[in-house]
């Protein structure tokens, strides 16, 4: 009985659970688009796993807001007959120290992969389990394989 309720504390995520609740109209990826999300390409981690591929929302991005219902970045998985899948969200903005309910954000310096300037993240992997970490950047879970034949 103690060690079902230790499982469940680590499963139970009450941001992951209302991120889900306000953001899974974007498992269908045209919603993203015509709420003016466009994509950016897979990113894969140098010693494995994946965060997907980002559809980002650049009024978001400008804005600094975090709105848990506004994320700056939809992250999708790319799956083998094409389709994408919702798999995380992620928040952004260049006002820090940062946090979201108590979660504090990872700040990233200048110059980044993503040419912009300093900012601080949170993704919140709220659709697909992430073994290193509800809020941790790359899932050892995720691949950006299928982008191949896309």
């Amino acid at each position: 009985m103690l060690m079902a309720g230790a499982a469940m504390a680590e499963t139970v995520n009450p941001l992951a659970e209302k991120v889900r609740a306000l953001d899974s109209r974007f498992e269908d990826v045209a919603v993203a688009k015509a709420e003016g999300y466009a994509p950016i390409p897979c990113a894969s981690g140098l010693t494995g796993g994946a965060m997907g591929i980002h559809y980002v929302n650049a009024a978001y991005l400008k804005d600094d807001a975090v709105d848990v219902a506004k994320p700056e970045a939809v992250m999708y998985e790319p799956m083998a007959d094409g389709t994408l899948k919702l798999i995380a969200v992620e928040y952004i903005t260049a006002k820090g120290p940062a946090s979201l309910e108590g979660h504090l954000f990872n700040f990233n310096t200048a110059p980044n992969r993503y040419g912009l300037g300093p900012f601080y993240e949170l993704h919140v992997w709220a659709w697909k389990q992430n073994p290193t970490g509800a809020f941790a950047d790359m899932n050892p879970n995720v691949s950006c394989d299928a982008m191949q034949g896309m």
